[in-house]
């Protein structure tokens, strides 16, 4: 499938830390696909499922064979047992806690969670289903979840099936031990950590396996031209803050921005088919689809590679 270079993470119009409003989160969407964007990516995670609403609202209006839906699967959504209680969720997105996540990896589980997911988005199919985070389940994620997307791939319910994670090392066993059509990889090919690069990605790109790859800035450290913030959503470490100094100041002597690089970075690996940002306003859209579309020269590669900053 035709997926386009970039594509929009949902985790921001699902109220991801800071809470925006529906005009804004649909402006967003509408700026994304204006852009040209045609990837949309989703899940249950993302504000116990008002990312999944919105962005099925967003697109409702939209030609269906135009842009690819991506979900995920792993965490079902049942009601908290005291409403909520007044809460905020704890897992970092400002919604109410009205809902909680139950982790479930089973057959039933699995297509339960795409029934729910196709209800809150309003449509009758996605195109890419992604096992979600399966990290402390490998065992029911490799033994039911990857049949069970299987078996409704086999079935032409969905297009592609995979799974997404912060980490590339049961990525790489997935691949090695199923057959995975895509990864989403999240903050494990970027500027400041390749970690990915030599275990998985070769793996990927032999098997024709093809790479999303999210959390580009770390989560904030390279989003600005000015390194600063947190990295992997902690305060970012001293001596990762001054390479990311020293990269982002290579950049400038080549006429661009830190975050511009962070963008372009992930696409000079062949493996990698799509490079995913999160956005929560039209104005975030249009700086990071600007930024992407901004050439990079291939000099400046070369100058990080030299200073042993970037390879």
């Amino acid at each position: 499938m035709d997926i386009g270079r970039y594509g929009l993470g949902g985790g921001p119009i699902g109220n991801l830390f800071t809470a925006v409003d529906d005009a804004t989160a649909r402006a967003a969407v509408d700026a994304a696909y204006e852009a040209g964007i045609r990837l949309f990516d989703t899940a249950p995670h993302y504000g116990l499922g008002l990312s999944e609403r919105r962005l099925g609202a967003a697109l409702a209006g939209r030609p269906r064979g135009s842009y690819t839906l991506s979900t995920k699967v792993g965490r079902l959504l049942v009601p908290a047992e005291d409403g909520g209680g007044g809460r905020t969720d704890d897992e970092g997105f400002a919604v109410p806690a009205a809902l909680r996540r139950v982790r479930d990896y089973s057959r039933d589980g699995v297509r339960r969670s795409l029934e729910e997911s196709l209800r809150r988005l309003g449509l009758d199919a996605v195109d890419i289903v992604l096992i979600h985070d399966p990290d402390d389940h490998w065992e029911q994620a490799v033994s039911e979840a990857y049949p069970a997307l299987a078996e409704l791939r086999d079935q032409g319910v969905v297009r592609a099936i995979g799974a997404g994670m912060n980490q590339w090392e049961m990525l790489a066993r997935f691949v090695r031990e199923t057959d995975m059509d895509v990864v989403m990889l999240a903050g494990r090919y970027t500027l400041l950590d390749r970690s990915a690069e030599r275990g998985l990605l070769p793996l990927c790109a032999e098997r024709g396996v093809a790479v999303l790859a999210g959390g580009v800035f770390n989560s904030g450290l390279l989003a600005t031209r000015e390194p600063a913030g947190t990295y992997d959503y902690v305060p970012a470490p001293g001596p990762l803050l001054e390479r990311a100094r020293r990269i982002a100041a290579v950049c400038e002597r080549h006429g661009v921005t830190l975050p511009q690089a962070a963008l372009a970075f992930p696409l000079r690996h062949p493996a990698v088919a799509s490079v995913v940002f999160g956005a929560r306003s039209a104005a975030e859209v249009a700086r990071n689809a600007a930024l992407a579309a901004a050439p990079v020269p291939d000099d400046l590669w070369a100058e990080l590679a030299a200073e042993g900053l970037v390879c």
